[in-house]
């Protein structure tokens, strides 16, 4: 059986940046391990799978490692394929996931998700925490759903962090989102995810839905630019709508092809 399948950079206009994603096209659920297999060997930090339904699409994301509930560039790049390579007609895609109904918006060149904010509360740091970032000057720690988000002073402190990825991957979390106020955008982060298999995620959609939420209540102002300070960097268009964040990036073709399975 053959399978299309094509490589998208993500959260970026221009290629070699952004967030590469590979999506599967398929019209019905294969095995979940054979799902598990082509995102093993496609080795990225995420590989989306989508299947027509009556109201839309359903959705599932894979990490080499596992399956996850939420993630925004795989999101943005499956909207890409649906809307630039399969030819779908309209301009509003809605997806079925484990996270519960999003949607993507395309207009005028941007795509734009539609996900629910993360519940987030102060945290006591883990000692793994303070010790994997190296006693960085933290001023404040927070837990999420699947995340935890540590806040620094400045974006230089973000870009320029030290840190220790094996011991941050003992930490029992999803990820840990790095933020700080940005200099010539509202805020900027980074993200680690050692434990899903991905030291450092070029660009996190679904990370901004805790980061939205709490730069817009700290800016006070719901309409926020934002970048993701990794090698491959990223610029995302964000905005706070009462329990829902709408975050906004373009996308670049990057491969087409076929992979051959059993």
């Amino acid at each position: 059986m053959k399978l299309n399948i094509y490589q998208i950079d993500a959260f970026t206009n221009q290629l070699f940046s952004g967030n590469p994603a590979a999506v599967v096209p398929l019209e019905n659920w294969l095995p979940d391990e054979t799902l598990q297999n082509i995102a093993a060997e496609n080795n990225l930090a995420e590989t989306a799978f989508y299947i027509p339904t009556e109201a839309g699409f359903h959705i599932r994301w894979f990490t080499p490692f596992l399956e996850v509930e939420l993630c925004g560039h795989a999101t943005l790049a499956s909207a890409y394929v649906i809307f630039n390579i399969q030819g779908y007609e309209g301009d509003l895609i809605k997806f079925e996931s484990l996270s519960g109904e999003l949607t993507v918006l395309c207009k005028d060149n941007w795509l734009t998700l539609n996900f629910p904010v993360d519940q987030y509360h102060i945290a006591v740091p883990p000692p793994a925490l303070m010790e994997g970032l190296r006693d960085a000057a933290i001023l404040e720690v927070y837990k999420g759903k699947t995340d935890y988000m540590v806040v620094l002073d400045t974006e230089a402190e973000v870009r320029d962090l030290d840190f220790d990825i094996i011991v941050l991957s003992t930490i029992p979390a999803r990820g840990i989102i790095i933020t700080a106020p940005g200099d010539e955008v509202d805020f900027v982060s980074r993200f680690f995810a050692p434990q899903s298999g991905v030291d450092e995620d070029p660009v996190t959609g679904s990370a901004h839905t805790t980061l939205i939420p709490y730069w817009a209540e700290k800016l006070e102002k719901t309409d926020l630019r934002a970048k993701q300070l990794s090698k491959r960097g990223g610029f995302l268009k964000c905005d706070l709508d009462g329990d829902r964040v709408n975050i906004g990036g373009q996308a670049r073709l990057y491969l087409s092809g076929q992979i051959e399975t059993d």
